[in-house]
């Protein structure tokens, strides 16, 4: 029976949750200082109507910062109108272009505002593992580990072969590659390996954040179309409400819809060409001084990094000073390539 565990790493300037399944990581969840309460999943919002489109059926709702959402019109909606305030949820974050996906709860008056805030980290650890979430180094170091996996395009399977899982402009591509396995009893890996490669991907998928349309290159040919969907359904259960599947075609391929409802982990901690934004450093840069700070606390501390990180880092340094003490320095290096700084003692 697959067993999940909970992991809060609470640091400065970054809150981070970790869901494990069977000690691998299948969630991350991120919480900066700089998030919007406004845009956050499962947060009750009142809005203003800014402008509706009834031909295409959506109202955008100004939610008081940040983008505006966007309410999908039903046809009891006739009473909506601009410049009215309605009470909203947050259904799914908002993701590159596209604005906050919102559900109606009814109408309000005011200016917008945040009326209840989206469930805490720890509140969402909670709900998904029966047992007591942990935390300190253990849930630091499992945290680092998920936002490293997180990242990863290429996952080993049990028994040999791997699974890629990668986003592209329009879908999700999952690629099962079967390895070595070959011989007499190939036809039973190959169903093997399609089998471990719908639970590594659904996890994997969890722990990315992603969703949307996934298309799943499946190993061999002749699928036993029955139990590899039974399987799916079982990898893909935890993500329901609203996951759906086609049948595997005559091409070996299974579609299937995951709804998206936060922001991935990609585009949390990667900009645009896919490299680690500054905001993503200097939190790295951050713990890295927690680190040495603890290791040796009499020590002056020296952190040297690119000038772009030093300058996201710059606001953290009162809350390190206040933990610390006045012996910490983060000073910009134009030399210094924007992954490699360096903590030291002076």
């Amino acid at each position: 029976m697959s067993e999940r565990r909970a992991y809060l790493d609470a640091g400065i300037g970054e809150m981070r949750g970790v869901v494990t399944l069977d000690g691998r990581p299948e969630r991350l969840l991120i919480a900066r200082d700089e998030d919007l309460a406004c845009q956050a999943l499962g947060a009750l919002v009142i809005g203003r109507v800014r402008k509706l489109e009834r031909q295409l059926a959506l109202a955008f709702v100004d939610l008081g910062a940040g983008p505006e959402g966007v309410l999908n019109l039903r046809p009891e909606m006739e009473r909506v109108a601009e410049g009215q305030a309605v009470r909203v949820e947050i259904r799914a974050e908002a993701r590159g272009e596209k604005g906050a996906q919102l559900r109606l709860l009814g109408e309000a008056s005011g200016p917008p505002r945040i009326e209840q805030p989206a469930p805490t980290i720890e509140a969402e650890l909670a709900a998904l593992t029966r047992h007591p979430v942990k935390t300190g180094a253990d849930a630091r170091a499992m945290a680092d580990a998920a936002e490293i996996e997180a990242l990863e395009s290429v996952f080993p399977l049990p028994g040999g072969g791997s699974v890629s899982v990668e986003r592209t402009r329009a879908l999700i591509a999952v690629d099962v590659d079967v390895g070595e396995r070959g011989g007499s009893e190939a036809k039973r890996a190959t169903r093997a390996a399609n089998l471990a490669a719908l639970a590594a991907a659904a996890r994997v998928l969890r722990l990315k954040g992603e969703g949307g349309l996934v298309v799943v290159d499946l190993a061999g040919r002749g699928h036993d179309g029955p139990a590899l969907l039974a399987a799916a359904r079982a990898a893909f259960g935890p993500d329901n409400p609203g996951v759906a599947f086609g049948p595997i075609s005559r091409f070996g391929t299974l579609e299937l819809t995951i709804p998206r409802r936060r922001r991935s982990v990609a585009e949390r901690l990667l900009d645009a060409d896919g490299r680690p934004t500054s905001q993503t450093l200097a939190l790295r840069l951050v713990r890295a001084i927690e680190r040495e700070a603890a290791a040796d606390p009499g020590a002056r501390l020296l952190a040297s990094c690119a000038p772009d990180v030093a300058g996201a880092a710059t606001p953290y340094l009162k809350a390190l000073t206040d933990r610390f003490g006045a012996r910490l320095q983060i000073a910009a290096d134009p030399a210094r390539p924007r992954e490699a700084f360096e903590v030291k003692a002076r």
